[in-house]
């Protein structure tokens, strides 16, 4: 089972940066309560706290440019980017659960430290405990805060190494930007692998991904057992007939998804060196014609020495 869904937000003080008109302004985590007559948590402009459903803590981030995000501190997963005209560009299925005892089935999961199945719970326990809130910030009007996930026994049962994970969502007026920072807190070595399991609102039928062509392939239909080795051969765009399944190793640095509800999604990436595109078809009659995931993903095995760290970055912007 998975540690308790109960959190303690950490109390945010602000912090002074530079006088550059530019520079962001910073809310750091500290030990001491901003107001402590009432207790008042401080945040950055545009970061709230709130109630989510199941009654679980969600961070909302707003920016003055009329987009809006949501990220649950649950598995630090973004369930919802709206860009300004109401569009939400994710999608969360309907048989999510939002108990603290289940992943949440939809936005934007982590793999972490594991990939698909293995030895541990499937894509690993990072979407599936409590991150905490280390940092906001506001530049320019948009928005960022900065979740944080570090072992504790519940991990440590599963993956004996002590890390810290730091993961920053940062809202545009037409983009969410994240970044993955891993960080090996241990005296020995480890490694993992990692994926952000995206799922994009979509019309199946109209929908395809651009910039895959010439990327060796594993596809997982109709063994995901056993996945067979190919190539990508189609020159224009990556379609969804049926159920889709499959590994795009050494992916471009963007691909361009055609959701087909007349959006055009660029999704961009830094370290992610890997792609993976799903849609379930009839394995999920319920939704599976409302939703595709477009992956970036880390297959091949990260090793960090002592005090390394990996980074890695996303960008979804609509063009």
């Amino acid at each position: 089972m998975a540690a308790s869904c109960a959190s303690t937000l950490p109390s945010l003080s602000f912090v002074s940066s530079s006088s550059s008109s530019n520079s962001p302004r910073r809310f750091r985590r500290s030990r001491v309560v901003a107001m402590a007559s009432v207790g008042q948590k401080v945040y950055a402009p545009g970061v709230a706290v709130s109630e989510g459903n199941g009654g679980l803590q969600k961070i909302d981030l707003k920016s003055p440019h009329g987009s809006e995000a949501e990220i649950y501190l649950f598995g630090a997963c973004v369930t919802s980017f709206k860009v300004p005209n109401g569009k939400d560009l994710l999608f969360v299925r309907p048989d999510a659960v939002f108990n603290g005892q289940k992943p949440i089935s939809g936005g934007i999961p982590h793999c972490f430290p594991q990939f698909g199945p293995g030895p541990m719970q499937q894509h690993g326990f990072a979407r599936n405990v409590n991150w905490s809130i280390a940092d906001s910030e506001v530049t320019e009007g948009d928005p960022a805060v900065t979740l944080e996930l570090k072992d504790d026994s519940y991990s440590r049962s599963m993956w004996d190494f002590s890390f810290q994970a730091l993961y920053k969502v940062s809202l545009h007026s037409t983009s969410l930007s994240t970044t993955l920072k891993i960080t090996n807190m241990d005296d020995k070595p480890f490694s993992f692998n990692s994926a952000l399991h995206t799922y994009f609102r979509a019309s199946i039928t109209g929908v395809s991904v651009k910039g895959l062509k010439g990327c060796k392939t594993l596809n997982k239909d109709p063994d995901p057992k056993n996945p067979l080795e190919g190539k990508e051969e189609r020159s224009g765009e990556v379609t969804f007939p049926g159920f889709v399944d499959c590994i795009y190793l050494g992916a471009p640095s963007e691909l361009i998804l055609d959701n087909g509800l007349g959006d055009k999604i660029a999704i961009s990436n830094s370290s992610w060196s890997d792609a993976v595109l799903w849609n379930p078809h009839l394995q999920m009659e319920a939704c599976y014609k409302d939703f595709v995931c477009v992956e970036n993903a880390k297959i091949e095995t990260v090793q960090l020495e002592p005090k390394q760290s990996w980074v890695a970055e996303q960008k979804i912007e609509l063009v």
